[in-house]
C-alpha cells in the first residue's frame, strides 16, 4: 500500500478535443510532490484541482487537508478524517520506500517525484479514469508495470518490487472507479453556486514596446472574466486578422482571470482596427473595443467637453452673484 503513488504517476487523457467553448469544471485531480534533498531530508506538497482551479492545498507539517473553498469537501464531509489519515500514511510510507530503494534504483539527490491522479466527467455524469505515465525507467499502462526499454536492471527490478504489492493495484482500482468519481459529482454540486456564476470582463488597449521601425504593438487587455473560456480577436470590420500572439490565460485572486492579445501591425495599418471580446457572461454583446479614432475622439471630447462645461457654469454663477450683490447695494 505504501507504494499507490508510484502507481500513480499518471496523466488524466483528455476526453476531447471538441468540448464546449463555455462549460464548466469537468475533472478533479490531486497533485502529489516529493522533493528529497538528501537521505536524511525531504518535503511533500500536495493539492487538489477543479480543471485549472485549486481547491485544496496540503499542510505537510500536520498532514491535513487545506480547504480552499466552503464547499471543497464535496460530499466527504464525514469521511474526510479517514481520507487524510489514509494520505497521511502514503505521504510518510512513500518518502521512506523512496529512501529505502534510492542505491537500488540508482537514483542520485536531489530529486522529484511528481504524482498525479484523478478523473474527469465526458458527457452527463460518464466518468473516465486512467492511469499512464511512471517514473523514467518505468511506465504504467492499464495497471500493468513495464519497464521502459533504456531502463536497464532498474526498471525489471522496479517492477519486480511491485508484484508484492497485490493490494495497492486493488486501492488503485478503488480510488480510481469509486473515491474519485463520487468526489467530483460531489464537489460539482456542492459548488455549483460558484463554479456556474458568470462574471463579465472588462477590456481596454494599450500600446506594448515597439517592434521594429514604422510598426505598432496593439495590445488588448481582458481580466476578471469567469469562467475562463474567452474568445479574443483583433478584426478588421468583420475579418478577423492573422497573426494575433495570445499570451497565458492568468488568474487573479479573485478566481476569475487575465488575458492579453497582441497584434504587431504596420502604423500605417493600425486605423481602423479594432479588438473583439467574446464570453458566456456576455452572451450575444460583444465587447468591441476600436483603435485609433472612434475611441480616441470619444475620450478626446469627454475631456474637453466637461470641463469646459463645469468651467462655464462656475463662470456663470460668479456673474449672477456679482450682479446680484450690485443690486442689493
Amino acid at each position: 500500500m505504501l507504494l499507490l503513488p508510484l502507481l500513480l504517476l499518471v496523466v488524466i487523457l483528455p476526453g476531447g478535443d471538441n468540448k464546449d467553448m463555455f462549460q464548466w469544471p469537468t475533472s478533479y485531480h490531486i497533485i502529489h510532490i516529493w522533493i528529497f534533498a538528501n537521505s536524511s531530508w525531504a518535503q511533500n506538497q500536495g493539492s487538489g484541482w477543479l480543471d485549472d482551479l485549486q481547491i485544496q492545498g496540503w499542510d505537510s507539517d500536520l498532514g491535513t487537508t487545506i480547504f480552499l473553498k466552503s464547499w471543497s469537501k464535496g460530499n466527504f464531509s464525514d469521511e474526510m478524517t479517514e481520507l487524510q489519515d489514509l494520505f497521511r500514511v502514503y505521504f510518510i510510507g512513500f518518502t521512506q520506500v523512496v529512501q529505502d530503494h534510492v542505491s537500488v534504483f540508482q537514483l542520485e539527490y536531489p530529486f522529484v517525484i511528481q504524482v498525479i491522479a484523478g478523473c474527469e466527467l465526458h458527457s452527463g455524469e460518464a466518468i473516465g479514469s486512467s492511469l499512464r505515465g511512471g517514473l523514467d525507467f518505468v511506465r504504467i499502462r492499464n495497471d500493468s508495470c513495464v519497464p521502459a526499454p533504456d531502463s536497464s536492471s532498474r526498471g525489471q527490478k522496479f517492477c519486480a518490487l511491485m508484484t508484492q504489492y497485490q493490494g495497492t493495484s486493488n486501492i488503485i482500482e478503488r480510488l480510481l472507479s469509486e473515491t474519485y468519481p463520487r468526489y467530483l459529482l460531489g464537489v460539482l454540486d456542492a459548488g455549483k453556486a460558484e463554479l456556474q456564476k458568470q462574471v463579465r470582463p472588462e477590456a481596454w488597449l494599450s500600446s506594448g514596446t515597439t517592434p521594429g521601425p514604422g510598426r505598432l504593438l496593439l495590445v488588448c487587455h481582458v481580466s476578471g472574466f469567469y469562467p475562463k473560456p474567452v474568445r479574443v480577436m483583433w478584426m478588421r470590420g468583420e475579418q478577423e486578422q492573422p497573426g494575433p500572439q495570445q499570451g497565458d490565460i492568468i488568474p487573479n485572486a479573485d478566481w476569475t482571470w487575465y488575458l492579453r492579445v497582441t497584434l504587431n501591425v504596420a502604423a500605417g495599418e493600425a486605423a481602423g482596427l479594432s479588438c473583439r471580446v467574446k464570453h458566456s457572461s456576455l452572451g450575444d454583446q460583444d465587447i468591441i473595443l476600436y483603435w485609433g479614432h472612434p475611441t480616441s475622439i470619444s475620450l478626446i471630447l469627454v475631456a474637453i467637453i466637461v470641463p469646459s462645461l463645469i468651467l462655464s457654469i462656475c463662470l456663470a454663477l460668479w456673474f449672477w452673484r456679482r450682479w446680484s450683490y450690485q443690486n442689493i447695494s
